[in-house]
């Protein structure tokens, strides 16, 4: 078994567990309704995850109540360090994500550790980023867009959702790699990034699939690559990042998380139940149509994926110089 820091955490608070929790035996548990904590605004990927998990296992019969408290602010920080200092008894959970957990820590000083202060439960869903430009920028793949920007150094801008942000941490990528001169323009958000984009008053940007889908298929934007191993279903003729000569792979992803010390049972209920949902044909349909995959799994399993990402964002936040004022 691949010890990694994750999972030297999770060994941790599992032989904690007796001292700073009531045991919980799998046939008492859940005996309440479970809250999920999500650390961002309504609506968003993060929202429908423990919204659909809820529909989904009362639609099975099963009479477990899940209630949803969306927390945001301070970058996604108050909602999930409120999670790691709850009773860690089963009944409060974190939406967690690949902002608060694997890039943030990386940026500036925040109040709980990612490894020690969670026991990772699954992972539910990953969307990688794509390239999307204005068409009124003269490039219909990467090497052209890299071609234009060497010729016009400082000429091109790039949106970001903000300060180290997914998309923003991918277009340093892209700039470390293709050695061009881009300007950044962050903003609040996605949403108001992706309408300059559309508008034409920033050239480019860096977005999810499932948030920039409809701009592409509209015409609004023009897809260059995805930031990804291999292409998305929803978009087959779109070539990876990587096919052009360019290996970077950013995207974003969403998982439940315990705090430390929840007792097995709670872990292994909310695993097993989470499995069952997500695995299901249709709910697997809606999420591929949008451009996402669902990798399910175990919580070590989870726990090794978010260290390599970690450690993958943490090297190229710290050869960009990215930084939070």
């Amino acid at each position: 078994m691949k010890l990694t820091r994750a999972s030297l955490g999770l060994l941790a608070a599992l032989g904690t567990t007796s001292f700073i929790a009531t045991p919980t035996r799998s046939q008492d548990y859940p005996s309440k309704p479970i809250k999920f904590i999500v650390p961002t605004a309504p609506a968003g990927i993060g929202d429908i995850l423990p919204r659909l998990f809820q529909q989904k296992l009362a639609e099975a019969g099963n009479p477990v109540t899940i209630v949803v408290e969306n927390r945001a602010g301070a970058a996604g920080v108050i909602g999930t360090d409120s999670v790691a200092k709850a009773t860690p008894d089963g009944y409060t959970m974190l939406m967690g994500n690949h902002a608060v957990l694997a890039m943030l820590p990386h940026l500036t000083k925040i109040p709980y550790d990612p490894f020690r202060s969670f026991h990772p439960v699954i992972l539910l869903v990953t969307v990688p980023n794509i390239l999307v430009v204005h068409p009124s920028v003269p490039a219909n793949s990467l090497q052209e867009l890299i071609a234009y920007a060497k010729a016009n150094p400082g000429k091109l801008t790039y949106a970001s959702q903000g300060v180290g942000a997914s998309g923003h941490i991918a277009a340093e990528l892209l700039k470390l790699h293709a050695g061009i001169d881009i300007t950044h323009v962050p903003y609040k958000g996605a949403a108001p990034a992706a309408q300059d984009l559309a508008a034409g008053h920033v050239s480019m940007m860096f977005d999810v699939v499932s948030l920039a889908l409809p701009s592409i298929q509209g015409g609004r934007v023009r897809a260059l690559g995805v930031a990804t191993k291999q292409r998305v279903a929803v978009l087959p003729d779109v070539p990876t990042l990587i096919e052009q000569g360019t290996p970077a792979e950013v995207g974003a992803w969403f998982g439940m998380f315990a705090p430390a010390g929840t007792p097995p049972a709670a872990i292994a209920w909310l695993n097993r139940e989470a499995n069952k949902v997500f695995s299901a044909a249709d709910v697997k349909e809606r999420f591929t149509k949008q451009g996402a995959t669902l990798p399910l799994g175990t919580p070590e399993a989870f726990g090794n994926f978010m260290q390599a990402e970690s450690d993958r964002y943490g090297d190229i936040i710290r050869r960009a110089g990215i930084k939070i004022d």
